[in-house]
């Protein structure tokens, strides 16, 4: 299969962040930060502080560093945790919840967990195939006749693991701000908007696939806006119901929702922020209905540490399942994606898992196949001056997550 590693800068069609953190990860990436430039206080809570246990060899002092890095290297605000053997063994908070008011980031904030909604999607449709109610292989035409250009020659299994070739919708004109220009356009319209799946799957239907099925890789949510719709089509129920009744209720997932046209992030959050050069702007609230389930959940590092450890070990899916979750296409050099799951070697070794970026959040949740040790990451993009050292930033604190000391120690 020839790879096509296209992908995007930012925001809400973004796959390049976990990507990028992938090869950084592998590569050994450095602790070295850009002076502070956000002028934000910093306020760092973890477990230890808390009266907490940490586990022996844990590096507390060096997750505290690389969380703080963060919010030095742009960010207004940062949460993480860290799991081990089902037990939170570090968390912690940097930055404001809101930089005009100062306010302190909340112990249990909720996010927007943008594309980390995919796992959970794909979660579904593997246990719809565990039921033998649909199948990977299944032409996307037999559930959802003429929904998109030659669907009979696209499955399910490509839809999960990008490599259908249906152009993104999302990289549409205006759907994804990246400037300034386009930031304002945004927030005059679209971010308010209501849109209808047959909206968003017709601003890809109108575009050149990226290439024949099966023949590439390319990020698209247009895949998960159709993976959404097999659910209902399959089940007779929304997908966000499917969602909650499978996984959220039974895992007891108290802070994540799938708000379907609810522009409120509820619960305790740190605010999400765009800066301009006319001041910063909240964008906190949005529909989420132009995510749809490519991305509109919203969770809690806690939540999603539950979550990833109950799918790798073995709790949401039947081995011959997360066989073919964490069977990879190729993505590019050294990347691989699953379905609804991606691939990153760090130096400890391997991790499975997901980002999201949308407007004013940007999140990983990762975990060990053996589903031992989990960690959670939520950061608000404000400062994006030096793009560089704020990836620096974050592959510090995931490296650090993910083994325990910092890079380069």
């Amino acid at each position: 299969m020839t790879p096509h590693p296209r992908t995007s800068r930012a925001g809400i069609r973004s796959a390049a962040a976990l990507l990028a953190v992938t090869a950084l990860l592998g590569a050994g990436a450095t602790t070295g930060f850009a002076a502070p430039s956000t002028g934000l206080p910093v306020v760092i809570q973890s477990a230890d502080q808390e009266g907490e246990f940490l586990p022996e060899g844990a590096d507390s002092a060096a997750l505290r560093t690389t969380l703080r890095g963060i919010v030095d290297a742009g960010s207004s605000a940062a949460v993480g945790e860290v799991r081990q053997d089902g037990r939170t063994v570090w968390r912690g908070r940097a930055g404001v919840a809101d930089p005009v008011t100062g306010a302190a980031v909340p112990a249990r904030a909720r996010f927007r967990i943008g594309s980390v909604t995919k796992t959970f999607v794909a979660t579904v449709v593997l246990q719809l195939s565990a039921e033998r109610r649909l199948g990977l292989d299944d032409p996307v035409d037999a559930r959802l006749p003429g929904a998109v250009p030659n669907g009979a020659a696209i499955t399910v299994r490509q839809l999960l693991d990008h490599t259908s070739g249906l152009y993104n919708y999302t990289e549409a004109p205006g759907m994804d701000p990246q400037d300034e220009d386009q930031y304002r356009s945004w927030l005059a319209g679209p971010r308010w908007h209501t849109y209808r799946p047959a909206d968003l799957l017709a601003l890809a239907n109108g575009r050149t696939p990226y290439f024949p099925p099966g023949q590439g890789w390319h990020y698209s949510n247009t895949n998960y806006l159709l993976a959404g719709l097999l659910i209902e089509k399959v089940t007779g129920r929304p997908w966000q119901r499917e969602v909650e009744q499978r996984i959220i209720r039974p895992l007891g997932l108290h802070d994540t929702t799938m708000p379907g046209l609810s522009p409120l992030l509820p619960g305790p959050h740190a605010h999400g922020y765009v800066k301009l050069s006319t001041g910063p702007v909240d964008v906190t609230e949005l529909n989420p209905s132009v995510m749809g389930a490519a991305g509109q959940g919203i969770s809690s590092a806690a939540d999603l540490n539950r979550f990833i450890a109950a799918l790798l070990d073995g709790r949401l899916l039947r081995p011959a399942e997360l066989a073919e979750m964490t069977r990879t296409a190729d993505a590019g050099p050294g990347r691989g994606y699953g379905l609804g799951l991606a691939r990153f070697d760090t130096p400890c070794g391997v991790f499975w898992g997901h980002s999201g970026d949308l407007p004013g959040y940007s999140t990983m949740a990762a975990g060990t196949a053996d589903g031992r040790r989990q960690l959670a990451l939520s950061h608000n993009p404000f400062d994006r001056s030096d793009p560089r050292a704020a990836k620096t930033a974050v592959t510090a604190f995931l490296t650090t997550a993910a083994c325990g000391t910092a890079p380069g120690r």
